[in-house]
């Protein structure tokens, strides 16, 4: 019951090959990740969680800790920076992209906020080769009231939309508001992002915000039909929404993401009513007459609810693959 987050332990690790192995391709390419340095975040406020684990999570640490998740497997990615109120943006998008840079089959998205230039966004995507922008809503403005109930455009500026269109960039969207995908404004404002700049590739944080799969199974009928969006299934550990994105928009469009470092997080989230909860051993007491309770990663949690999710679908293996590298490498010509 005590086992610590930042560590894979057998217990895990037997999980994964009894119910994974056998599932998770050779080759992957993992939608979402972030790097970063705890020396990024200003007057040592980096979240306590993150001080537990690496000081510095740069592209070889990001490899080495998903190594220890699924062995063996050829990883790349789509990585950003950890996006937090106290971080220096600046510093941290010039340390993912030199990060990244060696890589020919990963990719890089700056992080952004609204306030900034959008011909600086442009400059800096050119000269750092980002292939994308990663927005957040913690940075929202001209919105009152916590950001987790902002409008779209409050945090994702419609004049950075229309860089990302002229310069072929993607977006990665971790839309909110309580009812996510099921909620109308977010419905409308993506579908117009998406028809008005239609070089703009939009991927959509968390199985369209799934969370509660009932939203995502809801909502995602509104994006019928656009052919620039996409879904990443990270850190989402119930079935429901990778389904309905597969039987709405197609398997060519759901993104294996595993949201590092979310993934050693010992955890789970569970859609209750109409909101969800991460169940931790922190805010719940994990006791049980008929069993001893123990909690698995992240990452392990989202990966068995993926194998669930293509089972009942009877996904083909090579749609498997599309899922975990080749809609990816479509996407962004790799």
């Amino acid at each position: 019951m005590g086992m610590a987050n930042w560590s894979v332990t057998d217990y895990d690790r037997e999980i994964f090959q009894r119910e994974l192995d056998s599932f998770v391709p050779d080759r992957i390419f993992d939608a979402h990740g972030h790097l970063y340095t705890l020396a990024q975040f200003r007057d040592d406020k980096a979240p306590d969680w993150l001080r537990s684990g690496p000081s510095v999570a740069d592209f070889t640490a990001f490899r080495e800790w998903m190594d220890m998740i699924h062995p063996g497997r050829e990883c790349d990615g789509l990585l950003f920076p950890y996006p937090h109120l106290s971080l220096d943006t600046n510093e941290a998008n010039r340390f993912l992209a030199s990060e990244v840079r060696p890589h020919p089959k990963s990719r890089a998205q700056m992080l952004i906020t609204p306030d900034m230039d959008p011909e600086f966004v442009r400059e800096t995507v050119r000269r750092e080769k980002f292939a994308g922008l990663k927005c957040y809503h913690i940075y929202a403005q001209g919105h009152t009231g916590p950001t987790w109930e902002a409008n779209v455009e409050h945090y994702l500026a419609e004049p950075h939309v229309r860089i990302a269109h002229e310069e072929g960039l993607s977006i990665t969207l971790h839309m909110v508001k309580a009812r996510a995908m099921a909620d109308a404004a977010n419905q409308a404002t993506i579908r117009r992002y998406c028809e008005t700049y239609p070089n703009m590739r939009m991927i959509l944080a968390h199985a369209a915000r799934g969370f509660n799969p009932h939203h995502t199974i809801e909502g995602i009928g509104a994006l019928g039909g656009l052919r620039n969006v996409w879904c990443d299934t990270s850190a989402v550990t119930d079935s429901g929404a990778f389904e309905a994105i597969v039987q709405t928009l197609g398997v060519s469009r759901l993104l294996y993401g595993a949201d590092f470092p979310v993934t050693h997080l010992r955890s789970r989230c569970v859609a209750i009513g109409d909101s969800f909860l991460w169940l931790s051993a922190e805010n719940t007491k994990l006791e049980a007459s008929y069993a001893e309770i123990r909690l698995t990663l992240v990452a392990i949690e989202s990966l068995r609810a993926l194998k669930v999710a293509c089972r009942s679908l009877r996904l083909t293996d090579a749609e498997v693959e599309a899922v975990f590298f080749g809609n990816a490498a479509e996407l962004y010509g790799l």
